[in-house]
């Protein structure tokens, strides 16, 4: 039997009791003594709360509300040893046991878990939510993003009629309609909205040598419209935003956060993952339109040889890695795809330049 000194409180009044106590392992019980009365706590009617090196025992049996304190770390050793033993202790209390040094390892894991859990799993969970929202809604946020937008920029109507005729010439197997407006602007850029607009702007359109090149913006684009790529960028984006609010119980400024990325759709940094599928998916238009598919490489390539200091914002929104432009030429060089003169989309294109 396991002995020690313990402090008595009675649930009646505030003075502790000093006793004596054994730790009865036969009999799975405490005992002590209270003015000349033997009493025994079964360990399965008793609940233990650890403070620091103190351990509290409180009886769960009684209907006053009696409690021990006891310091004694070789009793207290071996009261927990047998409430194991006996299955008595909860997941908590075995938890509590495990030492500093597990602690650390446990805490290290959930939190390795939690950044993975928000680098990986969170975006692909979001990105696959989009198929249950309904496609009005990338037209309603689309729509009201582009009507904002456009009254504060300068359109050319010439330009834009001619870039719809071009665009009418080509099979985009878009998937909505698609409709263009040319802006007039230094910016290098073009971006697609989630409701079938694409927005071009001249500063792009001047750089463009020939009609491939024009085709395989349109293609790219169009491809980011067909796979909802600006919604699921929108998803990922409010997804880790409401991970971190969960985790740091801030459940203020949402509904901010949803107009914040409405109101920047045309600057959403797509990912490599979207990039390239726009990228696969162009060059898939331009042969199946029989236009040269090296347009899009050349489109790509000439963007970064001009912009050698300064990143246009195309390639900001649109990042162009040697990757790409290397997946783009190899894929290129491993078909032999038919290619056709376009004299049409030629003569419109040279409208669509103002040449």
């Amino acid at each position: 039997m396991q002995k020690t000194k313990g402090v008595f409180y009675d649930g009646l009044s505030s003075s502790p009791q000093s006793l004596e106590i054994i730790l009865d392992k036969e009999n799975s019980s405490i005992v002590f003594n209270i003015i000349s009365e033997n009493l025994s706590w079964k360990l399965d009617e008793i609940l233990v709360e650890q403070t620091g090196s103190n351990v509290e025992i409180r009886s769960s049996a009684g209907k006053q509300l009696q409690s021990i304190k006891i310091s004694d770390p070789e009793f207290i050793l071996q009261l927990k040893k047998i409430r194991r033993e006996k299955r008595l202790t909860g997941f908590y209390h075995r938890l509590l046991d495990l030492g500093f040094r597990t602690h650390a390892i446990i805490a290290i894991c959930i939190l390795a878990a939690i950044g993975i859990g928000y680098v990986l799993l969170l975006p692909w969970i979001a990105e696959r939510a989009v198929v249950f929202i309904p496609d009005s809604y990338d037209n309603s946020i689309g729509t009201a993003f582009f009507e904002r937008y456009i009254d504060y920029t300068s359109i050319d109507s010439v330009k834009t009629k001619a870039l719809k005729q071009f665009a009418s010439q080509l099979n985009l197997n878009n998937t909505k309609e698609i409709k263009f407006t040319v802006v007039r602007s230094k910016t290098v850029n073009a971006f697609a909205l989630p409701d079938g607009n694409i927005i071009v702007f001249t500063g792009i359109i001047e750089l463009m040598m020939d009609y491939d090149e024009l085709a395989a913006l349109i293609g790219h684009e169009v491809a980011h419209v067909n796979n909802r790529h600006s919604m699921k960028m929108m998803c990922r984006n409010l997804a880790g935003y409401f991970f971190l609010s969960a985790v740091l119980s801030d459940v203020n400024g949402i509904m901010a956060v949803i107009g914040d990325n409405i109101h920047t759709l045309q600057s959403l940094t797509y990912s490599r993952n979207f990039e390239h599928e726009a990228d696969a998916e162009g060059l898939k238009m331009l042969v199946a339109n029989k236009i040269n598919p090296k347009g899009m490489s050349k489109l790509f390539k000439r963007l970064q040889a001009k912009y050698v200091d300064i990143v246009p914002e195309f390639l900001s929104s649109h990042p162009i890695t040697e990757n790409r432009i290397k997946f783009i030429d190899k894929t290129i060089s491993g078909t032999k795809p038919l290619i056709i003169d376009h004299p049409k989309l030629h003569t419109i294109f040279l409208q669509v330049k103002g040449d």
